[in-house]
């Protein structure tokens, strides 16, 4: 039996490291049957993707043309759920927001795959630093994928 059904990937707006991460899991974990879902914690109205994110998502095979930023809700989060944080800022904030989330549901991604750093949000740096956050969210990622299927 597995432990997960989903896990939800949140940054803070759902533009960048949520959408990278949940491609790569949906990639590594494809036939696992664990969906995987990128939200925001403050998406005011839908975007796409980073250009520079979509950029090197592009570069490593991955199409995200068609997304579009989704706020994170409580009703995305069932009794199987996992959700993971690039921060422990957002995990504390998700925690707070909705009180009835166990606090065992919401993990900092580097953290949970035994990782001292958290993953840096890129936004504004050159595309060699997005580049840098997406191989460091692949290894994370990948540590992630084994640990939990």
């Amino acid at each position: 039996m597995k432990l997960y059904d989903k896990v939800i990937f949140v940054d803070e707006n759902g533009t960048c490291r949520a959408p990278m991460a949940a491609e790569i899991f949906k990639d590594m974990a494809a036939g696992s049957g664990i969906e995987a879902c990128p939200r925001g914690l403050v998406v005011l109205f839908p975007e796409p993707l980073n250009q520079k994110a979509e950029a090197v998502m592009a570069s490593n095979g991955f199409s995200a043309q068609e997304y579009m930023s989704a706020p994170f809700v409580l009703g995305d989060v069932g009794k199987n759920t996992l959700v993971v944080t690039m921060e422990s800022a957002q995990r504390l904030k998700i925690l707070e927001m909705f009180e009835s989330i166990e606090e065992r549901q919401v993990r900092v991604l580097t953290e949970l795959v035994g990782e001292e750093l958290e993953i840096v949000n890129p936004y504004g740096g050159a595309l060699q630093v997005y580049g840098l956050c997406y191989e460091t969210l692949y290894t994370s990622v990948k540590k992630l994928v084994d640990l939990i299927t």
